[in-house]
């Protein structure tokens, strides 16, 4: 017997494969376009599902006795669609422009904490209900047609079993669902002028929707017994897949996007969470709740660091045979560095929590003719950190009391940074040996639905695989500190000149 997690995300679609035991045995992949104009970011929600049936196919052909596929989506897209499940058009990305005005008015009417204290979200158009709004204001005929609104999980929860259902973290990524009650908003469903009967049943994350539809089955070979799991939205499932459960940890996500998911007991101080920006979002355990601290580039100002600057620097590590990245850390055994010293605003896609402000830019402040490339790799790492530990000073007075990090995504492979991130924050981090804990995440659930694993602590007993603890040093952390009281001033110092 084999369970797989389907990770749906902004660009592509994976699905990977484990043993009972949880073993890794496969994966496959398929990509699909975005399109992103001025005025409008939309994904053909049809190619989404081609490439989902591509992967559960090619997957299907290897490992033909996979008994649970648990699906899990990137969050606020969302689409309409008729009767029958066929999408009336292409569905609005989270960054698509539209529906600012009508965010506007339903907070004007409801009130922003209000909102927020309903929903764990600060009123923001990038949220699915301001921009349904806009469809039925601007495209009234396709909202008349609509007999389901879906986000991408129910979308193709949906579509491979007939039934209509949304996890409770998906859901909250609509600004309309009530985090407390765990049911849809009829308070802001009515002022918004939405049929809630539009929306799909809100079910428990981890929840068996059935087994897939016949026409799936002879489609890609799954068996016709496969079970189709709602899972979550894709930074929970990390947060599961991460084997944080518990308040004394937190995930630290250092993917594209750098973004440290701590675990609340119970619902943590909502004035708190709505000054920074910060979503609550219900967590797979009954009564705990997470929340994301984020930035917006963390591996990917890394990357363009390495693209724009580091262009002799890949020659040479190609000669020596060693990573471009190996060789810009410098890395060497035993010693301890002094930071750079450099200061980098890591906005270089805009600022995330706690400013939510896309008109923040990108900066590199404290050059000289001796700064070398190599010094430049290292603050951008140094930046994206300071933004953490913004965040989470930030966060003390909502509750926060972690006192671990779980590292994932490809940045946990880069000892150079995962020891500057403990010597940052003052806190031990426990590098994980995956780069995909949302895959892992969305698999553990499955697993536990389909029988492989007894529950989420004998899950993580076979999946979540411990690599190296790195402990914080308290001399390089005082040095670190220095730096980070001139860096607290950079956001206010930068952003009126840009």
């Amino acid at each position: 017997m084999k369970i797989a997690g389907l990770d749906i995300g902004t660009t592509g679609c994976k699905l990977t494969v484990f043993d009972s035991d949880g073993k890794y045995l496969g994966k496959a992949y398929r990509d699909y376009p975005a399109s992103r104009t001025k005025s409008e970011h939309e994904i053909d929600v049809e190619m989404i599902m081609k490439g989902v049936l591509e992967v559960m196919k090619e997957m299907a052909g290897k490992y033909p006795d996979i008994a649970g596929i648990g699906v899990t989506s990137f969050g606020e897209t969302f689409v309409l669609a008729d009767e029958n499940g066929t999408p009336l058009h292409h569905a609005m990305l989270y960054t698509d422009p539209r529906g600012a005005q009508e965010c506007a008015e339903l907070t004007e009417q409801i009130g922003g904490m209000n909102i927020a204290s309903i929903t764990g979200v600060k009123p923001h158009e990038m949220y699915s209900i301001s921009k349904v709004m806009w469809m039925k204001r601007h495209k009234p005929e396709l909202y008349q047609k609509a007999a389901h609104i879906f986000l991408m999980e129910d979308y193709v929860v949906y579509h491979l079993t007939g039934a209509a259902q949304i996890d409770y973290s998906l859901a909250a990524r609509t600004m309309a669902f009530d985090i407390t009650s765990l049911k849809w908003s009829d308070e802001i469903f009515e002022k918004a002028g939405i049929d809630v009967r539009l929306m799909s049943k809100t079910v428990p994350t981890g929840t068996t929707a059935g087994a897939v539809r016949k026409e799936i089955a002879d489609r890609t070979g799954l068996a016709a017994d496969t079970q189709i799991v709602s899972i979550s939205h894709d930074q929970v499932a990390a947060a599961v897949g991460a084997g944080v459960f518990d308040s004394d940890q937190a995930v630290d996500g250092a993917g594209t996007v750098e973004c440290i998911t701590p675990v609340y007991d119970g619902l943590p101080e909502l004035e708190v969470m709505y000054n920074g920006n910060y979503a609550v979002v219900p967590y797979v355990i009954p009564g705990k709740y997470v929340c994301y601290a984020f930035s917006y580039t963390g591996g990917a100002l890394i990357q363009w660091c390495v693209d724009t600057l580091a262009k002799k620097e890949k020659e040479l590590a190609r000669e020596r045979g060693i990573s471009v990245n190996e060789m810009l850390e410098g890395k060497v055994e035993g010693q301890i560095e002094e930071p750079t010293g450099l200061l980098v605003l890591p906005h270089f896609a805009g600022a995330a929590t706690p400013y939510m402000d896309t008109g923040s830019k990108g900066a590199i402040v404290g050059l000289s003719t001796d700064t070398s490339v190599s010094d430049i790799y290292r603050a951008c790492m140094e930046g994206v950190v300071y933004e953490m530990l913004l965040n989470m000073e930030y966060l003390k007075d909502s509750g926060t009391c972690f006192r671990m990090l779980h590292a994932t995504g490809g940045g946990a492979r880069s000892e150079v940074w995962m020891q500057m991130k403990a010597d940052m924050l003052n806190l031990p981090i426990t590098a994980l040996n995956t780069a995909d804990a949302g895959t892992v995440g969305s698999a553990m659930l499955t697993g536990i639905a389909a029988g492989c694993f007894r529950d989420l602590k004998d899950a993580a007993e076979h999946m979540v695989e411990k690599k190296k603890v790195y402990e914080p040093d308290s001399k390089m952390h005082e040095k670190y500190r220095e730096v980070y009281e001139r860096y607290r001033k950079l956001y206010q110092a930068v952003r009126p000149l840009v």
